[in-house]
């Protein structure tokens, strides 16, 4: 079980935007903040430079920048190059102008009521040199657009998923998985909780799962995750219900029974006080 793709695809909401656009020397694109977004910015031919907060960071084809947080952000041929707003093709396909760069954005919305407690010890900003996966997804992504597929489409929807997940675990080979991934007893519940969302649990069977007796258990996996096992337990299981009204048609009470409650009333009334709204009024607005 990866516990982190799950989360990741879980949190998600909408579908992705993704477009390309080259330009020539000299220019300059200013990429406005979106609260609630995660961006990705591939260079697929050429070079540039990435204007954050801070100093401005060389990228070169191949290369990936995730931003976490939504951040406004530039990239210019140069870093002294005046800044326009940019305006991305609206139809979503490779706008292919002959620049010398080319650039692939891409970028979804994740919600703070979803976002999993494993990824907030990621940074905001993510610069990785593109590996030969991440090389053949950026081509796959590319064509992808090219020939017609928009950011509803499956093809896209997974590629942006696959580029997002490959940068984080890229990110964590090098500097280490969040703390509850390592820890083996913390960990064994995680995998059990995520591959069997609808089994009755205790704190109890989860704490034999991980080889401790309850209480040690239950306040090693509050401190590595940041909440009580089944406090984590009705947070997942609410997060795998928005995600299944999202993603598919299946009745409330299917649903319901997918994430381990046993009537739809009790799916519903807890799905409410999560989200602030009922499933049905929820799906209808997704």
């Amino acid at each position: 079980m990866d516990v982190l793709s799950d989360a990741v695809t879980a949190m998600r909401t909408g579908r992705p935007v993704a477009a390309a656009q080259s330009w020539a020397a000299p220019w300059g694109q200013r990429f406005a903040a979106v609260p609630g977004a995660v961006g990705l910015q591939v260079v697929v031919r050429g070079e540039c430079w990435l204007i954050p907060d801070g100093d401005p960071i060389r990228l070169r084809a191949g290369d990936v920048v995730l931003l976490t947080d939504g951040r406004g952000h530039a990239l210019a041929d140069d870093p002294r190059t005046p800044l326009q707003p940019c305006e991305m093709p609206t139809n979503r396909e490779i706008s292919d102008s002959g620049g010398e760069t080319l650039v692939l954005c891409a970028a979804y919305e994740l919600t703070d009521l979803r976002t999993h407690p494993l990824l907030r010890t990621v940074p905001d900003l993510i610069h990785r040199t593109g590996s030969r996966a991440v090389r053949t997804l950026i081509e796959l992504l590319a064509a992808e657009l090219e020939d017609g597929g928009d950011a509803a489409s499956i093809g896209v929807t997974a590629l942006v998923d696959l580029l997002f997940l490959h940068t984080l675990r890229a990110w964590s080979a090098e500097h280490g998985e969040p703390a509850a991934l390592t820890d083996p007893a913390v960990r064994a519940a995680l995998d059990a909780i995520h591959a069997g969302p609808e089994r009755p649990w205790t704190v109890a069977a989860l704490a034999q799962l991980a080889g401790l007796s309850r209480a040690p258990f239950a306040r090693r996996f509050a401190e590595l995750t940041g909440q009580p096992p089944l406090a984590y337990v009705t947070w997942w299981r609410l997060t795998l219900a928005a995600r299944l009204l999202r993603e598919s048609d299946a009745p409330l009470r299917a649903v319901a029974r997918r994430v381990g409650y046993a009537s739809e009333f009790a799916f519903a009334a807890a799905f409410k006080r999560r989200f602030g709204t009922a499933p049905g009024r929820y799906r209808g607005a997704v």
